[in-house]
């Protein structure tokens, strides 16, 4: 029995003893747990005599049955006509969406004019970005149409 209070102010002086690095970040860290030579390599420099806080993070507390738990836990199931109203509000929101953004990539195409749009600068550098600008616009907004689509498909 006499062992095993030896064996502890051993593992005390041990740790006291250890050397604390600090490494550049991000983030920075702090360990004992590299030799000399890893945190040489590293770029880590001891922190001898500088006190160090460690702080534990904060455990989130799990909701009491008596607290009545959370929103996410009641979920109330909504009525078939309420659904329905909604799937088709929904519906008519996105399809009207739809005609506005498929008319505007019809603009945009119109003045695009296959690669070839009307040349109001005289700089031909600031024009060929134009026409770059442009044909990303039209790209991004092929994509909005499809996203669109996709989301009517989903609706029932």
């Amino acid at each position: 029995m006499k062992l095993l209070p030896t064996l502890l102010m051993l593992l005390a002086t041990a740790q006291a003893e250890a050397v604390v690095y600090r490494c550049p970040g991000p983030p920075v860290l702090y360990t004992d747990q590299l030799s000399p030579r890893e945190a040489q390599e590293k770029g880590c420099r001891s922190i001898e005599g500088a006190p160090i806080t460690v702080v534990s993070p904060v455990k989130p507390k799990a909701p009491t049955p008596a607290a009545g738990g959370g929103a996410a836990d009641k979920r109330e199931r909504v009525a078939d006509d309420t659904q329905k109203a909604r799937d088709s509000e929904r519906r008519k929101v996105l399809e009207a969406e739809l005609r506005e953004a498929t008319a505007k990539l019809e603009q945009m195409k119109k003045d695009f004019n296959d690669g070839q749009p009307e040349r109001t600068e005289r700089n031909f550098a600031i024009y060929q970005q134009k026409v770059t600008d442009m044909r990303a616009a039209i790209a991004r907004q092929e994509v909005d149409i499809e996203a669109l689509k996709r989301e009517l498909a989903k609706l029932p």
